[in-house]
């Protein structure tokens, strides 16, 4: 699995390897493992991974007495191992880091002594029993990983040569023509249905057979419900009644997260710690609402105003169809063939937020439900703001149409309303690429590129 993070590896081995540790946080089955270990054998001489989640007491202790003594501490390490260490030339990684927060806090006097490099893996890095006790060393380096991306999932299916049409497309705003369009598309279905859970992506490789995949994808469920019910100490069930939620609170026309839904009076404060750890474990992507787009998204947003989708889509349609405990092939190739009556706009708007995040975008969406002023009135899906910041025009609108059908009150109301801060406004929808109106009409697929 061909993986863009390789490449920050790199650059970091190169930049910043011998004056910090990189830590890459991501939730789980995302391939964290397996990328370091990777990049472990291709960039060094040798390596030696210490899974935190299995390591015996003999091991950790090791980082509890033999701080003072970092001679005995490698030489323990190299033994038990049965892996020579070189100085400069091997890197150690933590694995599963969370599991004993204590060697994260020994990072400090590892980076310092300079003979070896350092990487930790792990989810839930914030929440407080992962951090209680300990000082997060200054010399990490922080990066997330996140399921694969659509140009990732295409390098997989053996295809090197479409991103490269689209991203030619994109740039210079021609559309893709009927041919290449609809290849993008079937692509696109598929990697929907898929998702960018390694695991999923190569059982679909191997077999082509969605009840496979989707037993996959429902292993991984079952995981995050384990890892509610063993780390989400104190409000477990409140965590479990959001990650049950989410599919329906999607369905709806309004997609705001609605916690009356889960108590009749729930309140914000309430359920705060559950959706932060939700959003923690990278489970779920948060979008907040933005209620005075400007210059700063993040300074008018609302945080008791927001949308929670799925990190991933396959585990989204997974999650979402499961009254039999497996979703049909019946479902799928509806999805797949575009024959689906319901459910389209939340599949296609929470692969819209989960490719904005990959993109390194923060989620914020606006909405005004005025009652007294209709031109007022709106809900536009996402607003994204550009990489360089100027006095005016630097907010885009992006509304996501799953349909051939649809109208754009919001947008040109957006439009009008805020013109002094309009950037480019985006519809994203099902069909090729074209310019009306002041308006960019992209196809789904180019969402990554935004």
């Amino acid at each position: 699995m061909k993986r863009k993070i390789y490449s920050r590896l790199v650059e970091w081995k190169r930049d910043g390897a011998g004056r910090t540790a990189l830590l890459i946080d991501g939730a789980r089955r995302v391939g964290k493992s397996y990328i370091v270990e990777k990049f472990a054998r291709a960039e060094y001489k040798s390596y030696i991974l210490i899974d935190f989640n299995r390591a015996s007491d003999e091991v950790k202790e090791l980082f509890i007495h033999h701080l003072n003594d970092l001679d005995t501490l490698f030489v323990y390490l190299s033994s038990y191992y049965n892996t020579k260490l070189y100085e400069r030339e091997s890197l150690i990684i933590f694995d599963e880091v969370q599991m004993f927060p204590r060697a994260r806090s020994s990072i400090k006097y590892l980076v310092e002594d300079g003979r070896f490099d350092y990487m930790e893996t792990g989810s839930l890095m914030s929440i407080k029993r992962n951090v209680r006790d300990i000082v997060i060393p200054s010399e990490e380096r922080h990066i997330k990983m996140y399921p694969m991306d659509f140009e990732e999932f295409l390098w997989a299916m053996g295809n090197e040569t479409l991103m490269e049409i689209i991203r030619k497309c994109y740039s210079t705003r021609k559309p893709m023509g009927q041919a290449m369009h609809r290849k993008a598309m079937d692509f696109f279905r598929q990697y929907l249905i898929v998702g960018g859970m390694p695991q999923a992506v190569n059982e679909y490789i191997q077999t082509r057979d969605f009840d496979k995949v989707d037993r996959i994808k429902r292993d991984i469920l079952t995981l995050y419900r384990a890892d509610i019910s063993k780390h989400a100490e104190g409000y477990e069930m409140k965590v479990r009644s959001i990650f049950d939620e989410i599919p329906a609170q999607l369905q709806k026309r309004e997609k705001k997260f609605k916690l009356s839904s889960l108590k009749k009076e729930a309140r914000f404060r309430d359920y705060e710690d559950a959706l932060f750890w939700l959003d923690d474990a990278m489970i779920i992507n948060t979008c907040y609402n933005s209620t005075e787009p400007s210059i700063g998204l993040k300074l008018n947003m609302d945080r008791m105003t927001l949308k929670c989708y799925m990190a991933d889509t396959g585990l989204l349609i997974s999650h979402a169809f499961d009254e039999n405990g497996l979703v049909t092939e019946d479902i799928y190739k509806k999805l797949l063939f575009d024959k689906l009556s319901v459910n389209q706009g939340m599949i296609m708007e929470n692969v819209v937020a989960q490719m904005l995040v990959a993109s390194g975008h923060k989620l914020y969406f606006y909405s005004n439900s005025s009652r007294k002023d209709s031109m007022s009135r709106m809900e536009i899906d996402f607003l994204i703001s550009k990489n360089k910041v100027s006095r005016k025009h630097n907010i885009s609108p992006i509304e996501v149409k799953s349909g051939k059908n649809y109208t754009l009150s919001s947008i040109r109301k957006f439009g009008a309303k805020f013109g002094d801060q309009l950037h480019i406004p985006y519809v994203l929808h099902t069909s090729d690429l074209k310019e009306e109106d002041g308006i960019v009409y992209l196809p789904i697929y180019m969402t990554l590129l935004l």
